[in-house]
């Protein structure tokens, strides 16, 4: 190596060096900081947040986010918000500070728990229907006088239209081998249908034929789906459901179950009934209500009695997973994983 290469290379390397220091300097000297911390938060307070700017570098802009969603109107270094309109859980906000072509986001949450205990409600049976053992169920809903189910496991997974009164598929859509399906939900005479792992969700028109996919963003898993006319609501085996677009797939936000105690881990199968989403929680043998702006856990249903009437029901693999409200009858609609029935049941509040 002659003397102009090596000079070459050892301008290089410092020009990197330096540029590397450039952006570490720029990413430590801002901060998020909550201006008004307290050991707990109730409705009637407020939050109040700044960007520390500790060498006073400046910025063009800033964008703010709560809980993944964009605060419009906002970008100044500092922001305030009432918690009687910010939902409960892990309460994150996210400061996105941008110069001169660089970008450094930083972040502060508090947590506030359920205010309420959780009630608890017992069911009425109204009727069993038989179902396909061969179907690993994660989704299951209604749409006029269909029966739409999404069964998933490797190598078996499908989407399929389901006779409600034999169990047997009436028409379906074979996944390849290598997708895990998960939940679905159907808005404006679509059927949307999420993957496990493989980072997609697929859209079918209601004759089960495939017209589209989607791409997860921050939630990396597919769980349960459901909608409220409006927006989709995904759960991705977190305490997180997130609200999403059904025409660009943006996540706009999400809440997270939370109880007068702790998170709820593990959302599974999600139906929207009567504005509150009912969602399984993997392997637990109820229902759990959830407020869709708060996160809240409102109520349990406890089905053990109907889990009891299952031969080969457990804990780790054929649990509870399917949950359909028939606007109809007005009833409730639920099955498991490798189920031999369907249950047809009132809730009584």
């Amino acid at each position: 190596m002659n003397w102009k290469n090596a000079a070459i290379i050892l301008l290089a390397t410092i020009s990197l060096t330096a540029c590397k220091n450039d952006i570490d300097t720029f990413k430590d000297n801002y901060s998020l900081e909550i201006t008004n911390p307290k050991n707990s938060y109730t409705n009637s307070d407020s939050i109040n947040l700044s960007v520390i700017d500790a060498s006073e570098i400046g910025n063009d802009s800033i964008i703010w986010h709560i809980n993944a969603g964009k605060v419009m109107g906002e970008n100044s270094n500092t922001l305030s918000r009432k918690l009687d309109t910010q939902p409960y859980g892990k309460l994150t906000f996210e400061a996105s500070i941008y110069k001169d072509g660089k970008v450094v986001t930083k972040s502060a949450h508090i947590t506030r728990l359920a205010p309420n205990n959780v009630k608890v409600y017992q069911i009425e049976e109204i009727a069993t229907y038989p179902h396909k053992t061969e179907s690993y169920t994660q989704g299951l809903e209604f749409y006029g006088d269909s029966l739409y189910e999404s069964t998933g496991q490797f190598k078996e997974s499908d989407l399929r239209i389901t006779d409600v009164n034999t169990g047997e598929a009436l028409k379906k859509f074979e996944l390849p081998d290598h997708i895990f399906a998960e939940g679905m939900t159907i808005l404006d005479n679509k059927v949307y249908q999420l993957s496990w792992q493989a980072g997609y969700g697929y859209v079918y028109d209601l004759s089960l034929n495939r017209i589209d996919e989607f791409k997860y963003g921050r939630s990396k898993e597919g769980w349960g789906l459901c909608n409220d006319g409006q927006f989709l609501y995904k759960s991705d085996g977190t305490d997180k459901i997130w609200k999403i677009d059904p025409i660009t797939f943006e996540e706009i936000s999400y809440v997270q179950a939370v109880s007068t105690k702790n998170s709820i881990t593990k959302i599974n199968e999600l139906e929207w009934i009567d504005g509150k989403i009912y969602a399984n929680v993997y392997q637990t043998n109820g229902i759990t209500i959830i407020n869709p702006q708060t996160g809240v856990v409102e109520g349990i249903v406890d089905l053990k009695s109907l889990t009891a009437q299952i031969p080969n029901a457990n804990k780790d693999d054929n649990v509870l997973n399917g949950i359909a409200f028939n606007p109809k009858s007005g009833t409730i609609f639920v099955t498991g994983k490798r189920w031999d029935k369907m249950f047809e049941i009132k809730i009584k509040k």
